[in-house]
C-alpha cells in the first residue's frame, strides 16, 4: 500500500501532540499512527492495519466506534442549527433534553447540569463554584482542595494541580498553592506491606484526618477523587475505603466532588461510580461517556445543596459570572442524547458486567504464576496489570528500564491496544462495553505473549 509520506512530513513539523515526547517525534525518532476509521471494538490506520483497541480512545468511546445513529444525530443537528449560545436563558431541544436524560440517571439529590467541553474545564468549573458558594456563605477563608496523589483531574492550572502525577507538574510551576494531596487509596503499593486491606482504610482516613488538622478545617473546602483511580494506575478502592473517606469529610463540613470522567455512564456495571461505591457528592464531573467521545462535551452535575446557595448568590449579585462560548453546544448535545439512548437500546452497560468481569477474570488467570506480574486488578470494563521485578519482595523496575511501555508496544505490534499507565510499569484497559467474550479472550491472550516476549 503506498503510504502518504507527505502526510507524516506535515504531521511531524506542524502538529503539536499532546502527552509525547516532542524533540523524538519531530525528529523522526518517535513512530506516529494515522487512525483512519474504525467499527465495533477495532480501529484502522492508513496502512491498512486494524486493532483491538483494548483501551477505547482514551476510556471514551464506550459504545464502539462506526455507531450511525450518532452520526445521523450530530448531522441532523448541525444542518438545523450548528450552533447557539446558552447565556441567559438560551437553550436548543437537544441540550434541554440531554440535561433531563442526565438527572435522571444520577443520584436523586443532584439538581442541574452545567455544559462544558472537556473534563478539565468541568472540574475548573467546579472549582470556581465552590469558591463562589463558601463566598455567598460568609466563609471566604474556606478555599483549599484536597486531593489524592495519583489522582487525575485534567492539565490546566488548578486541573492539573489537582492530579497528582509528577509528569503534570514538573517544569509547569504546579500545584498551584490552594491544592493539597493525600495518600492515594492504592493497597498494593501501601508503605507497609503487613498492613490489611482494612488497616490500609484506617490509615488513608487517618492520613486525610491529619492533613485536616495540619491545614485547619476553616480553610478546606472540598474533597476531590475518581470512585477508581484511572490514569494513576486503574486502582479499585480498598474495601470500606469511600465510607471511612465520606465520614471524615461530613465531620468537617468538606464538599465531595466524585470526579466521573471515566466512571459515568457505565464503565464500573453501574450509571454512575458514586451508585457503585455509596457516593453522595455535592459535585459529579462527567465527559468521556456523556457522548462516547463522538463530540467533545462535560458537564458538572450540582447537588441540592450547592444549587440552593448558587441561587442565593444570583439574588444578592446579580447574574453568575461564569460561563464558555460552547458550552451545550447543540452538536455536542445532538451527541449525548444519542449516545444515552442507544447505551440503554444495546443493554451495553449489562454486557459491560458480564464481558467485564469475565476479562478481569480470564487476564487473572493467565497471569497468575508469571514471577512478574505483581497483581492483577480492575473493576466492571477496567482492568491493569502491574509488573514488577520480584513478586515476594514487591521490588519494582527500574523506571529507565520502560517495562510497561515495551509491554505495550508488543502488544500493539500484535493489534491490540493497550496503555502504558504513567508512574509504574502498568499495562492498562479500558475497551468499549459493546466487548464480545471472544474479543476478551483475544486481549487476554495476546497480553500474555507481549508480557513473555518482554519479560522473558
Amino acid at each position: 500500500m503506498l503510504r502518504n509520506d507527505q502526510l507524516d512530513q506535515w504531521d511531524r513539523e506542524n502538529f503539536f501532540h499532546p502527552s509525547t515526547h516532542l524533540a523524538q517525534f519531530a525528529r523522526g525518532e518517535a513512530p506516529n499512527r494515522v487512525i483512519t476509521g474504525g467499527s465495533g471494538c477495532h480501529i484502522e490506520d492508513r496502512d491498512g492495519n486494524r486493532l483491538l483497541d483494548a483501551f477505547a480512545g482514551l476510556y471514551c468511546v464506550n459504545v464502539g466506534y462506526g455507531r450511525q445513529e450518532i452520526a445521523e444525530a450530530i448531522a441532523a443537528q448541525a444542518r438545523e442549527l450548528a450552533y447557539y449560545h446558552a447565556y441567559v436563558g438560551h437553550g436548543t431541544e437537544a441540550s434541554i433534553t440531554l440535561a433531563k436524560m442526565i438527572l435522571d440517571r444520577a443520584p436523586a439529590h443532584m439538581s442541574k447540569v452545567y455544559f462544558g467541553l472537556s473534563g478539565s474545564d468541568a472540574n475548573e468549573t467546579n472549582i470556581k463554584l465552590i469558591w463562589y458558594y463558601n463566598n455567598i456563605l460568609g466563609r471566604p477563608e474556606k478555599k483549599k482542595i484536597i486531593s489524592r496523589w495519583r489522582g487525575y483531574h485534567g492539565s490546566g492550572l488548578m486541573t492539573g494541580s489537582l492530579t497528582g502525577l509528577e509528569l503534570f507538574h514538573k517544569k509547569f510551576d504546579l500545584p498551584l498553592a490552594q491544592v493539597l494531596h493525600t495518600e492515594a487509596p492504592y493497597y498494593y503499593r501501601r508503605a507497609e506491606l503487613g498492613q490489611s486491606e482494612a488497616q490500609f482504610t484506617a490509615h488513608c482516613a487517618a492520613e486525610l484526618e491529619a492533613l485536616i488538622a495540619r491545614e485547619g478545617a476553616d480553610t478546606i473546602a472540598a474533597f476531590i477523587g475518581e470512585p477508581v483511580l484511572g490514569t494513576g494506575g486503574i486502582v479499585p478502592p480498598p474495601t470500606g475505603y469511600w465510607a471511612a473517606i465520606q465520614e471524615v469529610l461530613e465531620k468537617h463540613d468538606i464538599l465531595l466532588i466524585a470526579d466521573e470522567v471515566v466512571t459515568g455512564f457505565g464503565r464500573l456495571g453501574t450509571m454512575f461510580g458514586s451508585e457503585h461505591y455509596g457516593l453522595k457528592p455535592d459535585l459529579i464531573t462527567i465527559a468521556k461517556g456523556l457522548t462516547s467521545a463522538y463530540a467533545p462535551l462535560s458537564g458538572s452535575i450540582v447537588g441540592e445543596k450547592m444549587w440552593k446557595v448558587l441561587e442565593q448568590g444570583t439574588d444578592e449579585n446579580g447574574p453568575i459570572g461564569h460561563g464558555w462560548t460552547y458550552s451545550a453546544h447543540p452538536v455536542g448535545a445532538a451527541a449525548g442524547v444519542a449516545n444515552l439512548k442507544l447505551l440503554d437500546d444495546l443493554d451495553l452497560i449489562a454486557n459491560n458486567r458480564k464481558v467485564g468481569g469475565y476479562l478481569n477474570r480470564t487476564m487473572a488467570e493467565a497471569l497468575a504464576d508469571h514471577p512478574n506480574v505483581g497483581e492483577v486488578r480492575g473493576e466492571g470494563m477496567l482492568c491493569a496489570v502491574e509488573f514488577v521485578k520480584d513478586t515476594d519482595s514487591r521490588t519494582f523496575f527500574d523506571p529507565g528500564d520502560k517495562i510497561g511501555p515495551q509491554i505495550a508496544a508488543a502488544l500493539a505490534a500484535d493489534h491490540v491496544i493497550g496503555r502504558a499507565m504513567p508512574q509504574g510499569d502498568i499495562l492498562g484497559f479500558a475497551p468499549p462495553f459493546c466487548l464480545t467474550r471472544q474479543e476478551a479472550d483475544e486481549v487476554v491472550d495476546k497480553t500474555l505473549k507481549a508480557v513473555r516476549s518482554v519479560l522473558n
